[in-house]
Parts: structure tokens; C-alpha cells; sequence
């Protein structure tokens, strides 16, 4: 099933770690959370080809870590609306479905780049490391905002 709202994905959650992908053209940077979904971990970063091979890396990871749902960050304009990248990560989304059929729950992604890249300008983090790194992590920045809202929409009333 595809969540557009996390809040929908909330309450049929299992049990279990939670993948963050952030989805580029060239590359999709994964993230990973621990078993009780506290903290977003950068794993990797893949080189995207073909589908059915960046598919079977992505399953290989799920079946790894016991991956129970994915949350894939939705690039929106500045203006919350939807262009063609986000047209291209929701086909994504429905093509993995089928060899993956884990629920899957969009995320704004918007700024989460930034983010990261800020974060790794502060740790002093060279140019060519922070190539190699930028991707898993800005998939933990939007995996980790998912695990913050979730840990809200647990304690709501």
C-alpha cells in the first residue's frame, strides 16, 4: 500500500526497523532505523542503472535489516506543489511495490539536501567525502522527520 500521509501509514505499522530513500536521478541514498524506530541511520548510497537492478538492491537491504515499511522522500516545489520529479518518485513507488510489497509512505523532502549538506559543512566534512555521503544522508534527514512525527502521533490523544 502507498501512504500519501504518514499519519496514514501510523497505525498499520508493525513492529520493526523503517527504510528512508531519498530518490535521485543518478543515485537513491538509503537510511535505515533501528528496530524500535528511534534514531535514522545514513547506510548508503546506490548508483541508480536499470529498475529491476536498483529494485534488488533495495530488496536485498529490506530483507537484511527486516525492513517492515519505507518512507520515500516526495520532491515538492518550494510552493508545495508537485513536478515532474515527484511524478517520477510516485511511479517509483507503485513499480517497487511489486517486488517489494512493503507499505510505503511519502515524505516532504523539501530542504532535506540542504540540510544535510549544512550538517556536513559543520563537521568539516571535505567536498569529495560529502559527494560520496550527501544522498544517505539526506535519506536519514527524511527518515528521521517520518520517526519524529510518528513518536508525535503516538503520544496524541
Amino acid at each position: 500500500m502507498i501512504f500519501d500521509d504518514i499519519a496514514e501509514l501510523a497505525p498499520t505499522l508493525p513492529f520493526g526497523a523503517l527504510m528512508g530513500l531519498d530518490l535521485g536521478t543518478k543515485t537513491i541514498g538509503v537510511a535505515v532505523t533501528d528496530t524500535y524506530r528511534s534514531v535514522a541511520t545514513p547506510l548508503k548510497t546506490i548508483k541508480r542503472s536499470k529498475f529491476t537492478q536498483d529494485a534488488e538492491a533495495l530488496i536485498e537491504i529490506a530483507k537484511d535489516r527486516n525492513i517492515v515499511a519505507l518512507v520515500l522522500g516526495l520532491p515538492r516545489n518550494m510552493d508545495g506543489s508537485e513536478g515532474p520529479r515527484a511524478q517520477s518518485t510516485r511511479a517509483f513507488a507503485r513499480n517497487l511495490a511489486r517486488p517489494l510489497p512493503l507499505p510505503v509512505a511519502f515524505w516532504d523532502e523539501r530542504l532535506s539536501t540542504v540540510a544535510a549538506e549544512k550538517a556536513l559543512l559543520e563537521a568539516d566534512t571535505s567536498r569529495r567525502r560529502r559527494a560520496e555521503v550527501i544522498d544517505h544522508v539526506a535519506a536519514s534527514y527524511i527518515l528521521q522527520g517520518a520517526l519524529d512525527r510518528l513518536a508525535f502521533l503516538e503520544k496524541a490523544p
